[in-house]
């Protein structure tokens, strides 16, 4: 079957010959219409996070159908959609109970510690394979995770509708934060020194933070800049809350006297937890009360995935790779 594996850093092949995968008794086959670029695919693509070998099967926010399920599966069918959600869980450890999945200690992280989705097909655990309408857009599908990832985040961080609420950047993300802020009731300020991400999220209906604008009760900062949290925090009022969805290996942009003084909560939110984050998320996208495909800048066929994920970081919002040929190919008109 065709398959798009990484060979060596910033070097993606699609290939015809990769072994079929195997459907267990608990899983079920599905076969890949598409699938959303992560930021944490580009460090795979990078070579900036390790993966066990290569060559490497890419990506991990897939979307599919269902064509042959395992002897023990009960709850799912061929024939139908679903969305892969790919942090399976161990279920049994001592995270796992408490809710706290993204905690998991044992968690399969496809793309990263297993091999990616970007195939024709592969095998999934069946209780991480969530079925959707047939109706849904396949924009809004490809972009079901990393909205679920947005999503938790705000559940995490408590905001509300009369909160003030800053974005700090406007990255695919940040473009998905955005949107999960609306859809409560929060339209967030946003910064983003990049001209054409900016603009994307006010045609999404965020709006553009004012030169040295304060009185944020919450900040959300999706870029992983330290510098860019620290300029953030300066803007809000005593007691505030900071979420923080972008990873960074550099230290935080302020002292104990600066977080005891000004009372501020600090909260960092790690993808989202098993099965209810994800349900939920896929509930907002179902119904129609999102539309997370509005964050997507390009669209690209399998055999380009090089092309997508080489140029991915540039675009000013999403991109995804399709393998449905009656979608209409590529559409990359606004790289």
């Amino acid at each position: 079957m065709k398959a798009a594996v990484l060979t060596a850093p910033r070097r993606i092949e699609t290939v015809d010959d990769w072994p079929e995968p195997e459907c267990g008794p608990h899983d079920v086959l599905v076969r890949l219409e598409g699938m959303g670029v992560c930021g944490s695919d580009l460090a795979v693509f990078d070579g900036d996070r390790a993966v066990p070998a290569l060559p490497w099967v890419v990506g991990h926010e897939g979307f599919g159908r269902i064509v042959a399920v395992g002897g023990r599966v009960v709850d799912r069918a061929v024939g139908q959609r679903v969305v892969i959600e790919p942090n399976y869980a161990c279920l049994d450890c001592p995270e796992c109970p408490r809710g706290l999945t993204s905690a998991c200690t044992k968690r399969v992280i496809v793309g990263m510690n297993a091999p990616g989705l970007l195939a024709e097909r592969i095998a999934v655990p069946a209780p991480f394979a969530h079925p959707v309408p047939d109706t849904t857009d396949p924009a809004d599908l490809a972009c079901a995770e990393p909205y679920t990832v947005a999503r938790t985040a705000v559940r995490r961080g408590g905001v509300g509708a009369g909160d003030k609420t800053l974005v700090v950047g406007a990255g695919a993300q940040g473009l998905l934060l955005c949107q999960a802020l609306l859809a409560i009731g929060v339209r967030p300020a946003v910064v983003e020194p990049h001209p054409r991400r900016l603009a994307h999220a006010e045609v999404l209906g965020a709006r553009a933070a004012d030169d040295g604008e304060g009185g944020f009760t919450y900040v959300f900062e999706s870029s992983g800049v330290a510098a860019a949290l620290g300029a953030a925090l300066e803007c809000t009022v005593p007691g505030a809350t900071a979420v923080l969805v972008g990873l960074g290996s550099a230290g935080l942009p302020l002292s104990v006297n600066q977080l005891v003084r000004s009372q501020l909560t600090l909260r960092g939110s790690l993808i989202y937890d098993h099965p209810g984050d994800f349900t939920a998320a896929l509930a907002d996208i179902t119904s129609g009360a999102v539309r997370p495909g509005a964050a997507i800048d390009a669209r690209f066929p399998l055999e380009d995935a090089q092309e997508a994920f080489a140029g991915a970081r540039e675009r000013a919002g999403k991109t995804w790779i399709s393998l449905d040929p009656e979608d209409g190919g590529r559409n990359d008109d606004d790289n």
